[in-house]
Parts: C-alpha cells; structure tokens; sequence
C-alpha cells in the first residue's frame, strides 16, 4: 500500500525525528525480547538494558506523555498518534478522550507497524488488503467450515425463533420456506430483527423476541463510501488519508480516517476508485459532519457541506481533487449481546483491522465450546500413487 500522506509531507529533520525514535523503539523491543529469552538466570546486563528499555513507570503513562517527554515536534507526535498507532480519540484532551492511549499499547502498535512494513516487495506501506473486498473473507470461512460438515443456505431468510414453550429455551429457527431446522446453538448478527411474532402452530413451541432488544450498543461509527474516476495521489493507487482530531475543525474529536481502493483490486470497475471514510461518532449529526468535512477537503463534491472548511484546506493545496460520481453515508452500531443459548456475534468496529473481531469471534467459540480446539492443525494425506498427474481446479 502507498505511505500514509502525513508522513510524505514532513520535512527532513521531522522524518530524522521519527526515524530516531524508531530506533529508540526498536532497542525497547529487542531488550524485551532478550530479557525474555533469558529468563531469571541472572546473566543479562542490567545496565545496558536501562539504556534502551522504557522504563515501566513510563510505560504506563499516557502515551501522548511520554512522546512530549521525548520533546518530539507537535506534527511528530500526530503522525505517531493518529497515522501509526491509530488513536481514535483525541488524545489531549482528557475531557473528550474516551480510549486514552497508554505507552506500552502505543509501543506495541508501532512494533506491529514496523514490522510490517517491507513484507511485500511490491509495497511500500504495512497495510495489506484483500482482492475483492471483505467479502472475500466470508467465502473462505464457508469453505473452510464446509469441509467439517456446514452446509450454507442461501438466500432463505429467517422469519422466526422457535423456543420452548415451557422453560423459553431456544429450540431452533423457522425459514421464510417454513421448514424449521432445530440446533442447540444460535448465533446471529447483533443487528438482525424480526418483524412481529406469529402463532407457532406446535404447543412444544412458541416464538419469543423480547430478548433481541438486550443488545448492548458500545458506540457509533459513521461510514461513507465515495466513487471517483481519478486517484487522490497522482502517484498511488491504493492509499490510507487520516485526519487527526481538530485539524479540520476545533470540535473534531476523533480521527477520520479515508481508505482508497482501485479498480485493480476488483471492488470497482477498472479506471475507477472507491473511497472508504469512516469515524467514531456519538449520533448521526456528528458523524455526518465528520465525514463530509472530509469529503469536502479530499474530493470536489455537487453539494459541498461546510464550505469554510472546504476552502480552507484547497487553499493549502494546488492539486485538483478528484469528483464524486456517487457517494452515501450511513451509521453502524457497534453492538453485542447474548442469551443463554442463543450468541450474537460482535458487529465491526472503527478499526481498521480485525484484531477486536477475530479476539471476540475466539472468545465466543469458547464460550460455546469449551472443549474444542478452534482450527485445529491437520496433516494433509499424502498422494498416493494414482493422484499422480491429477489437478484440482477451485
């Protein structure tokens, strides 16, 4: 993926800055990892290892504390907050910040930052994304499934939940066909409803949805995805844009963060781009402005909103933005829940990674089955003597 656009725009003696504290970083970690491998035999020098550790008391302090200990620049400090380890909130002002970041989470991020980078020989960033989009991922998951047995039904949405009539437990689920199929286990998208419930035509079973409206919502994030037919960089096809909280307005409090994809990757037609934008939020009013604010500064919109702002930041600017053929905006809940039986997957969040939902994905198979193996490792039989010269095709 192209570099992050801040990053690009420093001046030498900042990119100097950043590139000594990636070192300091760097001698943090390798001393870790040392310590660790050593364990409590006592060999390692503790005093060469107080010159390159961070110091414990200061990884538990703000991680915004300790890059102003280390007298980085105000633009340093952005890049490492918002571009790099991807704070969501706005990490100066206590007030306001609803995740603040301490060192070592900071620390770590960055790690996984540098270690990305260079993975790929033809690509100079550390982010990676998937052909075709996310929904890619779902198919992968069917056909790994598929070989334990799961059977995908398409297209057949579920009308009703069969539970008992007597203790209310979940029995089962009923088809728009109106074949039920009976399990022991449920899991659903925190976001799936029902419109009314119906007569159950068996006296073992009725149907209950008082349950479905205990779904915790943890926030909000608003999402807009943009087409265009020309790159924000000239330069680069595939790029991350971040705005730091306040630096398109003063009561911008979280990060705005603006994905583009190209053609190349099949999620548009070829010669097109799509702009993927998206930030935390607490209602629809806030969000809404968020991302237009964003919109207005990157693309030339038919309708701009916040006309100021747009102004201001092409005034910084010579390049011509690129215009929007199509474009929508709508709000996700980020909600969970559950009920004895009957799971709800966690929806996705404001990363834009997977890490919260693969930990939350692990931790309901847990849940539900606490002695099994999740992905078990398995040997693939070996060819025998008449699979020579056979090809499978997928």
């Amino acid at each position: 993926m192209g570099p992050i656009t801040p990053l690009s725009r420093s001046t030498l003696m900042e990119k100097n800055q950043l590139m000594r504290f990636f070192k300091l970083v760097q001698g943090h970690l390798v001393a870790t990892v040392a310590a660790g491998s050593r364990g409590n035999d006592g060999n390692g020098n503790d005093e060469e290892e107080g010159k390159t550790k961070i110091s414990d008391e200061d990884l538990e302090r703000p991680f915004v504390e300790y890059l102003s200990k280390m007298r980085l620049p105000p633009k340093i400090r952005s890049i490492i907050l918002y571009a790099i380890a991807m704070a969501d909130y706005d990490q100066d002002d206590m007030g306001v910040c609803q995740n603040l970041l301490k060192t070592k989470d900071g620390i770590d991020r960055l790690a996984l930052y540098q270690s990305s980078v260079g993975r790929f020989t033809n690509a100079s960033g550390a982010l990676i994304y998937p052909i075709y989009g996310q929904g890619e991922l779902p198919q992968a998951f069917s056909r790994r499934s598929a070989v334990s047995g799961c059977i995908y039904v398409l297209r057949m949405p579920v009308t009703a939940l069969l539970m008992e009539k007597d203790s209310g437990s979940y029995k089962g689920v009923r088809l728009a066909s109106g074949q039920d199929i009976f399990s022991q286990k449920l899991v659903l998208d925190p976001s799936f409803t029902l419109a009314s419930p119906s007569a159950s035509p068996s006296d073992l079973l009725h149907e209950s949805f008082s349950f479905l409206s205990t779904r915790d919502v943890k926030g909000k994030v608003a999402r807009g995805i943009c087409i265009t037919q020309n790159s924000l960089m000239p330069d680069a096809s595939n790029l991350l844009v971040i705005y730091p909280p306040r630096s398109l307005y003063p009561e911008q409090i979280t990060s705005i963060r603006a994905l583009q994809i190209s053609g190349n990757l099949a999620v548009c037609p070829l010669g097109m781009f799509v702009l993927y934008l998206s930030a935390l939020c607490d209602d629809a009013i806030q969000g809404k402005r968020l991302l237009n604010a964003a919109m207005n500064a990157l693309l030339t919109c038919p309708d701009p909103v916040n006309s100021e702002i747009s102004s201001t930041v092409q005034s910084e600017t010579t390049e011509e933005k690129p215009t929007v053929i199509w474009s929508g905006l709508y709000m996700q809940e980020m909600s969970t829940g559950q009920f004895d039986s009957i799971n709800f997957a966690p929806m996705p969040d404001g990363n834009l990674n997977y890490n919260d939902v693969l930990d939350a994905a692990l931790k309901l198979f847990q849940e539900m089955y606490p002695n099994e193996e999740n992905f078990p490792e398995t040997t693939p039989p070996q060819n025998s003597e008449g699979d020579i010269g056979l090809t499978l095709e997928t």
